[in-house]
């Protein structure tokens, strides 16, 4: 039985609240055995719709995770695509914009990164930072040599918006099918998680002093994930909000969604045509003489 994902998806032009969306859902399975058995069903379904996806060659389908830290964006992405051939998925995670990213526009890094026809393609971070981090950091934009050094108020950030809408309606329109996903995590549940990485030799790299300063903008960056939902997601590129509290949920949830979005693709194996079955018999001929 398909998991019911409805009720996860921000509706075009809807205001976005994330105090009212949970953190944590009832979980979609009974034990572990079960989750790691819904799972692995998901990824061999994936596997082989991306398969038709390489061989139909018509739509790409983009993925973009957001989160705060330790969401669990990397694990939802290394599980859910587990069973994809590397050669049909990329991955691109966005850093600190490097000197010539800053000479261009702020979607500029983003297009050269866009999977091709018949490929998936992740985001781990992406163009999104631009309303989000730099929203919460507006002195970051006095590296960006805009013309006309702009004041961080709304109309820059609904300029923004406007522009991202635009970029996915273009891919949209060609194509590349792009679904966001909000990893929602919890501040207690982040605490949690950070705690546990310390404690871990393996992990505690992974944690830096500069962790803690974000997590004390945490109200600044909800502000800022709700004015980016609310005007971003559209019916061509929708966000999903994922309670991530629980990560075998999140997965769950992640695999469905993209489970869906392939669905609803018209997507076939090439068919062959009267001069292709002729091609055929005759390497079937020359096969059978040895």
């Amino acid at each position: 039985m398909p998991i019911d994902i409805s009720a996860f998806r921000v509706r075009d032009g809807q205001a976005v609240n994330l105090r009212r969306w949970p953190t944590r859902v009832g979980p979609f399975y009974d034990s572990t055995s079960q989750y790691e058995s819904l799972l692995a069903d998901h990824v061999k379904k994936l596997s082989e719709r991306q398969n038709l996806l390489y061989a139909h060659d018509q739509y790409a389908v983009l993925l973009i995770f957001q989160a705060m830290d330790a969401a669990g964006k990397d694990g939802a992405i290394k599980h859910v695509m587990s069973g994809v051939n590397p050669q049909g998925c990329q991955v691109f995670s966005f850093k600190h914009p490097s000197a010539e990213e800053l000479d261009h526009d702020f979607l500029w890094r983003a297009t050269s990164c866009l999977p091709e026809r018949g490929r998936i393609g992740i985001f781990n971070r992406s163009y999104y930072e631009e309303v989000l981090i730099v929203r919460v950091h507006p002195e970051i934009l006095s590296s960006q040599r805009l013309p006309d050094q702009p004041r961080a108020r709304g109309t820059f950030w609904k300029q923004r918006y406007q522009s991202i809408v635009s970029f996915e309606r273009h891919l949209h329109r060609n194509g590349t099918r792009v679904v966001k996903f909000f990893l929602h995590l919890s501040k207690d549940e982040q605490r949690r998680r950070l705690l546990a990485r310390i404690d871990n030799p393996e992990k505690n790299w992974k944690v830096r002093a500069a962790d803690l300063d974000e997590r004390d903008r945490w109200k600044d960056y909800m502000r800022a994930y709700e004015g980016c939902l609310t005007a971003t997601s559209t019916d061509d590129a929708p966000w999903y909000v994922v309670p991530a509290d629980d990560k075998e949920n999140a997965r769950l949830i992640v695999s469905q969604v993209l489970l869906g979005t392939m669905d609803r693709l018209k997507m076939h194996y090439p068919s062959a045509d009267g001069i292709r079955v002729k091609e055929l018999r005759a390497i079937r001929t020359r096969l059978l003489k040895g």
